[in-house]
């Protein structure tokens, strides 16, 4: 934390020199980071307080065995918070890759297998939104297409705060659930599949180019929710990039110029995340690793009957607590997959 506070001080300095605003992009960057260093600095002295606190309740107890008792309980319970937030902070530190500070965009689309598939869509939309409640960040709905019974044939959201997309970017794959189906009148198991992406989100004015000439945009009459102008102005809006066949659609917002807005953010942020992609896949040919394109293979299996088990594919880390999960705590599967990715980083800035 000395070489953050270090860092910090030197862009307050900095923030006072008058010509800092010849450059408003340059002096809102530097004010965007000061801010970023005081939240993170501000955490982590937040941490040590509670812990002297909790030092100070324990050196109570000890001091008085016969009201120890009653201070035992709370103390473990404050004591698992404080090492919670501590391990996610711990966390926190070592996303250093370029975006992992950003926001997030998060599309899941259910996989063949109709109203299946569509309800498992629509489950893991409910537990991205309660984690993210859980970790307080902002959710918006972006663009969704109901399913002809019930479940999410697709749905597009935003996750705003610090470290979205670093936590987040761990989902990508296809998510498979095991389960007795509530749609089959004889009660037989079924498997369904979801496609995640993640994507940052990213400022208008990151290295992801886009020509006008390369843009088809259709407007067309909003379906969902959002008051008297739906279904009868021509709102949402719909971008295809040609050279690359992308299409992204928004229709949450009020008025076609929002909506386009958004849209375009999304095509900037599936524009970049295809830049990364591709050279993920190059540097894994260069050293010789398949990298499977596409679906690919599932990376979690929610199983709830006949037994009940959650396990990542790619890490071994399970639960036999999916109600949990669904319900939005999955940390431990995120944490599981970053690990040992940030003990590669460890090594990397070490050489």
């Amino acid at each position: 934390m000395p070489a953050k506070q270090t860092e910090l001080d030197d862009l307050d300095r900095r923030s006072g020199d008058p010509s800092l605003w010849e450059d408003p992009g340059a002096a809102q960057s530097l004010l965007r980071r000061a801010d970023e260093l005081r939240e993170e600095i501000g955490a982590w002295r937040g941490l040590e307080e509670r812990a002297r606190g909790l030092a100070e309740i324990a050196e109570l107890a000890a001091d008085d065995p016969a009201g120890s008792a009653s201070l035992t309980p709370d103390l473990e319970r404050d004591l698992a918070a404080l090492q919670a937030d501590w391990t996610r902070m711990e966390g926190q530190l070592l996303l250093s890759e370029p975006h992992d500070a950003s926001p997030a965009i998060v599309s899941v689309h259910a996989g063949a297998g109709g109203t299946e598939s569509q309800d498992w869509a629509e489950m893991l939309l409910r537990m991205y939104l309660r984690w993210a409640e859980r970790n307080r960040y902002k959710t918006e709905i972006l663009d969704q297409t109901e399913g002809e019974e019930a479940g999410l044939k697709s749905v597009t959201f935003s996750v705003t705060g610090r470290w979205a997309y670093g936590r987040l970017k761990s989902e990508r794959g296809v998510h498979r659930l095991v389960r007795i189906s509530p749609f089959d009148s004889q009660k037989r198991r079924h498997t369904s599949f979801a496609l995640v992406e993640v994507m940052p989100e990213v400022p208008e004015d990151t290295e992801v180019e886009i020509r006008d000439d390369d843009l088809r945009v259709d407007t067309y009459r909003s379906s969902g929710a959002g008051g008297q102008h739906v279904n009868k102005t021509d709102s949402a809006v719909r971008i295809t990039h040609l050279p690359t066949g992308i299409v992204v659609t928004c229709q949450n917002e009020r008025s076609q110029i929002q909506n386009r807005e958004r849209a375009m953010a999304m095509l900037r942020a599936r524009l970049l995340e295809r830049q990364m992609e591709e050279r993920e896949v190059e540097m894994a040919r260069l050293r010789g690793v398949h990298v499977e394109a596409g679906w690919g293979n599932q990376i979690r299996s929610y199983v709830l009957q006949p037994y009940t088990m959650v396990k990542d594919l790619r890490t071994g880390v399970e639960t036999s607590n999916p109600t949990a999960v669904l319900d939005g705590e999955i940390d431990e599967f995120i944490d599981g997959y970053l690990r040992p990715r940030i003990g590669e980083a460890g090594e990397k800035a070490a050489r």
